[in-house]
């Protein structure tokens, strides 16, 4: 679920178009909405140095989804912000990730994701290794 939320919503339903759903055997006139996507907002919490009482850091606006594919997996979605249909694509994945079609679903949709995840992850170190300063000692001969 991570993985599906955090990825970019243009790059998720490019990936789901390139999804062969009638090869999967989910028809979307099929699916049984148990929570059409809708958005709200959750408290966030946090604490300082990660130890300590946690506090209230602030709310998010989070849209979620929860449905049920014919072959009877359910799948459930959070994502951050106000978009629904990466919301019910994410729902979609999950629920596809709990049937038998989770290979095909792994290898067509969540391993791109990983490897742009990791792409991602990999340019911004090396950025941020770029402006890295070595502070050194130098010692005078006396």
């Amino acid at each position: 679920m991570g993985l599906l939320a955090r990825s970019r919503p243009e790059t998720l339903a490019a990936l789901w178009r390139d999804f062969t759903c009638n090869r999967a055997g989910l028809e979307e006139a099929a699916i049984t909405w148990l929570r059409k996507p809708e958005t709200g907002t959750v408290m966030v919490r946090g604490r300082a140095g990660a130890v300590g009482e946690a506090f209230n850091l602030g709310e998010m606006t989070v849209t979620r989804a929860s449905l049920r594919l014919p072959c009877g997996a359910v799948g459930h979605a959070y994502v951050q912000g106000r978009d629904r249909e990466k919301a019910r694509i994410a729902a979609l994945v999950d629920a596809l990730m709990a049937g038998p079609h989770a290979d095909h679903a792994r290898k067509a949709i969540l391993a791109p994701l990983a490897t742009i995840e990791t792409e991602a992850r990999t340019a911004r170190a090396s950025r941020a290794a770029a402006t890295q300063v070595d502070f050194f000692t130098m010692v005078r001969g006396e």
